[in-house]
């Protein structure tokens, strides 16, 4: 509760300052003018991939994948969910001061010593930073031991501050967005703990959810009718056993098909079923091939 109340009256400070055109404003027109990247262009094209990690795109895949293995691994879905609550509370107060304030960036500003601000710009406090804070910083607050909270913690420090001064070089900026962002992000990560409660429901909802359908199917599984019959073997004897088949309802019974008994004989041996030569039947019209009848009716 300290923390968090001594680092929501800083921000309201700053944002203060800004409105009243105070000296740290003055501040923002003489880093701009100073114009760090002209400065120092040999790490311009390390700053351009290191700025990257404040976006909000690549850092929530990155994250979300990490978390999710963890998810996995440890049964639980906590520490999605605590991203994901993280990243709504970021979106819903970051992106009501940007369109709120409306500052317009150093590349857009229209008068020397303006604090710019209710202009239509929306980079006041800096998204990139506040993104850097919470995004990096969830993985300190999900840590499993103090020891990996602390080092994560210095490591997401760094991060964020590497972040906020690098969009402070390429100019994208104003210092006092990049101050604005890093309370804006650390007021996340200290609110958090008190939307415990909701995690914990959604992810009993969820799991709760989840075996629901799981008994559903196997329910649904087991309500099959089995097709075909179950064969029940018998055990063998000395003489073979006929079982007679069953037969299903509504069909006669065929009769048993008795053999003849004795021997049978080879096809050779068995007597012709009609007499030897032609096959057709005797006929008083006919006559032979070749010969002609003497009288045609």
């Amino acid at each position: 509760m300290v923390l968090f109340g001594a680092t929501l009256a800083f921000y309201v400070a700053i944002v203060w300052a800004v409105v009243v055109t105070s000296w740290l404003v003055r501040l923002d027109w003489q880093v701009m003018f100073f114009r760090p990247y002209q400065q120092w262009p040999e790490i311009h094209a390390f700053v351009d991939y290191y700025v990257v990690l404040g976006q909000r795109g690549p850092t929530a895949v990155m994250v979300a994948a990490w978390l999710g293995w963890r998810s996995w691994r440890q049964h639980t879905l906590r520490p999605l969910l605590a991203l994901g609550v993280s990243l709504l509370l970021l979106n819903i107060t970051v992106g009501a001061a940007k369109y709120g304030m409306g500052r317009l960036g150093p590349h857009y500003a229209t008068e020397i010593g303006s604090n710019e601000m209710w202009l239509g710009g929306d980079i006041f406090p800096s998204g990139h930073t506040a993104n850097a804070v919470v995004t990096w910083g969830i993985l300190a607050y999900l840590a499993s031991t103090p020891r990996a909270r602390r080092w994560l913690s210095a490591l997401s420090a760094v991060t964020s501050l590497g972040v906020g001064l690098s969009t402070v070089y390429i100019g994208t900026h104003w210092l006092s967005d990049v101050i604005l962002g890093w309370a804006a992000g650390l007021l996340i990560l200290l609110a958090l703990p008190w939307f415990e409660p909701t995690i914990a429901r959604a992810e009993a909802r969820i799991l709760g959810l989840r075996d629901r359908w799981r008994a559903r199917g196997a329910r649904a599984a087991t309500a099959r009718p089995v097709v075909g019959r179950p064969v029940v073997l018998k055990p063998l004897t000395g003489r073979a056993e006929q079982t007679p088949e069953p037969v299903a309802a509504g069909r006669p019974s065929r009769p048993p098909v008795y053999l003849a008994p004795g021997p049978h004989t080879t096809r050779a041996e068995r007597s012709p079923v009609t007499p030897a030569g032609s096959r057709r039947p005797p006929h008083p019209d006919r006559h032979p091939r070749g010969t002609t009848s003497a009288t045609r009716p």
